[in-house]
């Protein structure tokens, strides 16, 4: 078992990432908040030694998760909100830090492009 060089962050759609599916993408209406949150996705970020640190690097990369979550969802950037600062992170997603991984396989990790 190692630990590895990371921290992460969970990241789950709040009522106002629903909304806005809703309004963008009418064969969602039977969507609810369980089911964008029902598998969340983890995005690894630097070490951190404080929540203050995390939210940092989660400042600096917030966009980029922004519009992954928004094309994971719905596929026309022209709907997607213009918006997409810290501020409407906060308001749009929750999120969870987590200071320690510990990877428990043999096999080095694969990386892909999303």
């Amino acid at each position: 078992m190692e630990a590895i060089n990371r921290s992460a962050v969970i990241v789950m759609p709040a009522q106002p990432f629903l909304d806005w599916l809703h309004r963008a993408d009418p064969t969602s209406a039977a969507l609810r908040l369980e089911d964008l949150r029902r598998e969340p996705t983890i995005y690894l970020l630097p070490e951190y030694d404080t929540e203050e640190e995390a939210r940092g690097y989660l400042r600096e990369y917030c966009s980029e998760i922004f519009e992954e979550q928004l094309d994971g969802w719905y596929r026309v950037p022209s709907s997607w909100p213009v918006d997409r600062t810290f501020d409407t992170f906060n308001h749009w997603f929750e999120y969870r830090f987590h200071s320690m991984l510990v990877d428990l396989c043999d096999e080095p990790v694969m990386r892909d492009e999303i």
